[in-house]
C-alpha cells in the first residue's frame, strides 16, 4: 500500500487513557500526540496567582468552577487537552465527569512555555476556536501580558491586556494583572 493510500490514523480518548502516568502532560490535538515537560517555577507562580483570583471571584461567588492542570478536557473525539486553567460557568457544570470535562469550557487559559508556545499560539487557538471555547487567554510571562481572545460569530477577536482584565464571559469579574506578574 502506498503512502497516498494509507488511512489517516487519528488518536482519540481510547488511546489517550493508555498513555503512561509518567509525570509528563500528554495531549491529543487533531488526532496527534504531544508530550510536554513540567512547566517552570515562574509559569507555575503565574498559574497559581491567576487561579487564586479566578477561584475567589468565580467559584466562591458561586458563578462557576475553576480547575488547574492537570485536568483532561475532551473537546472532540480527536482533541483531548490539558490547559493550564479551565473555567466553566454554573450552567456548564454538567460537563464535568469524574475523569474529564466533556465539551468546550467557557474559558481556557494557556501560559506560554518555550516548549509549548508555538502550539498554544497557533494550533490550540484554531482547535479552541473550532470547538466553540467562548474565551481563550494566551498568557505571555516574558511580556507580562495576556492575549484575550473572545469568540464572536465563530471567530476569535483579540485584545491584549497588561494591567486589568475583564472577563468576557463574566463582565463583573476583573482580574488584577499587577498581582500576577
Amino acid at each position: 500500500m502506498s503512502a497516498a493510500n494509507e488511512p489517516d490514523l487519528k488518536l482519540g480518548y481510547a488511546e489517550y487513557v493508555l498513555f503512561p502516568d509518567d509525570g509528563l502532560r500528554h495531549e491529543i490535538v487533531d488526532g496527534d500526540h504531544y508530550m510536554n515537560p513540567a512547566p517552570s517555577t515562574y509559569h507555575q507562580t503565574i498559574s497559581k496567582r491567576l487561579q487564586h483570583q479566578l477561584y475567589t471571584k468565580i467559584e466562591l461567588a458561586n458563578l462557576g468552577v475553576v480547575f488547574y492542570a492537570p485536568i483532561n478536557v475532551q473537546l472532540s473525539e480527536h482533541d483531548i487537552v490539558q490547559p493550564d486553567l479551565v473555567v466553566l460557568l454554573k450552567e456548564a457544570r454538567a460537563r464535568v465527569s469524574t475523569t474529564k470535562i466533556d465539551g468546550a469550557p467557557d474559558l481556557l487559559i494557556e501560559i506560554l512555555s518555550p516548549s509549548t508556545a508555538d502550539r498554544d499560539i497557533h494550533l490550540k487557538r484554531r482547535v479552541y476556536e473550532r470547538s466553540g471555547v467562548t474565551e481563550y487567554w494566551i498568557v505571555d510571562p516574558a511580556e507580562q501580558s495576556i492575549l484575550q481572545l473572545n469568540l464572536r460569530a465563530n471567530r476569535y477577536q483579540a485584545d491584549t491586556q497588561r494591567d486589568n482584565l475583564r472577563l468576557a464571559i463574566l463582565p463583573q469579574v476583573l482580574v488584577d494583572l499587577t498581582m500576577v506578574w
